[in-house]
Formats: C-alpha cells, structure tokens, sequence
C-alpha cells in the first residue's frame, strides 16, 4: 500500500476517534495500591487471582491494565452502564475511593501474559491488528491500542496478552449491543464491521501480543 493512501486511511478512521476519546477522557484515578492490595488479593482473587492474572475466561486478566480504564469499568458496573450479574453485585459494596485503590493496585501488578494458539489465523489476525481491513473500511486496531496492545492511558486500554477468549467474547458483545459503555460508540462501530471469523483471529493474535 502506497505511503500517501494508508495516511489517508489513518487519518479518516483513527484521528477523529483518538480526538473524541482524549475529550472523553475522565482524570487518572489516584489510589492507594496497598489499601487495593488488602481488597484486590481476597475478594477479586477468587475469579481473577491474587495479582490480577486471571487463568481462563470469563475473566479478565487485570493485572497491568490501564489505572483510567480499570477505574471507569468499575463505575460503569456500579452505575450499570456495564451489565454482568456477577460484578454488578460484587461491585456496589465499594466507593470510588476503594475503586480506585484497586485500580492502581491491579495495574501495578506485573501480566502474565496469554499466547496464540492458531496458526492459522494468526496471518488473519496480525493483517487487522496491524493495518484493518481498507475494503470493508475497518481500522488497524494499534491505532488505538498501539502496536504491542499496551493501550494509551486515559484513552485506550491494554489488550495485549489478554485471554483471546475475553477478547472475542467483548468484541462480539460490542458488535451485538450488550456492551454499551464505549465512549463514542467507537468499538460498537469497529466491532459491526467484523465477521465472526475475523473477531477470533484478530483475538488470537492479540492475545500473543508483548
């Protein structure tokens, strides 16, 4: 692809979405990681570790995520912008000051991360990590996330070396509305765009990520 086309394309399908997120934006959560600790490693533990590193979906791995983005996904489910019966309830216990220690605990936490498992969708998946899909006007997704997944704080969260099995799942919920707590609709647009079949390879392959 010519340098002056994939400008173009960048330009059309990243910078506006980057310019509407860092307007979006809340404040960078400042908590306590050792109050987060005392909460993070006994309460949270049983379904994503003691540090984060949760072993299999549905859960997510937390551990070195994005303070902002752990922060506004606990208000979301407290506030029930985000539904899911479990962490609804597990949530509503604690205060923003609580949420916010465990989010700067989890985040100081070092990821293990997850791996590829398919090789044959990881040519798939690398393509649309990378570059999109320019025919069907899909972007690159480390225009947002960058290009090892480590994510953009205050904007775009970590999602290399998440469980490629979260990630599918969350990319699909986008896709079919049960997630609805994307700034801007950004994923829920990104996400319509998508075929089953790219959704599992672009996973897979962000999964790998370091």
């Amino acid at each position: 692809m010519k340098p002056q086309v994939l400008l173009s394309l960048l330009l059309a399908g990243l910078m506006s979405p980057v310019l509407a997120a860092e307007q979006a934006a809340p404040a960078a959560p400042q908590g306590n990681a050792a109050a987060g600790q005392a909460i993070g490693s006994t309460v949270c533990a049983a379904c994503h570790a003691a540090d984060g590193n949760s072993i299999g979906a549905p859960n997510p791995k937390l551990a070195g995520q994005l303070p902002e983005y752990l922060f506004k996904q606990m208000r979301n489910f407290k506030n029930g912008e985000r539904v899911n019966p479990i962490m609804n309830g597990m949530i509503a216990a604690f205060d923003e000051n609580q949420m916010r220690d465990l989010a700067a605990y989890f985040s100081s936490q070092k990821q293990v991360g997850d791996v590829s498992k398919s090789k044959e969708t990881l040519e798939l998946g690398q393509k649309i990590y990378r570059a999109g899909l320019a025919a069907k006007g899909l972007p690159a997704c480390a225009g947002c996330h960058g290009p090892s997944g480590a994510g953009i704080p205050a904007q775009f969260p970590r999602i290399g070396g998440q469980l490629s099995d979260y990630l599918e799942t969350q990319i699909k919920s986008f896709r079919d509305g049960a997630r609805a707590n994307d700034p801007n609709k950004m994923m829920r647009t990104v996400a319509l765009k998508m075929t089953d079949a790219e959704i599992k390879a672009v996973a897979d392959y962000t999964a790998g990520l370091r």
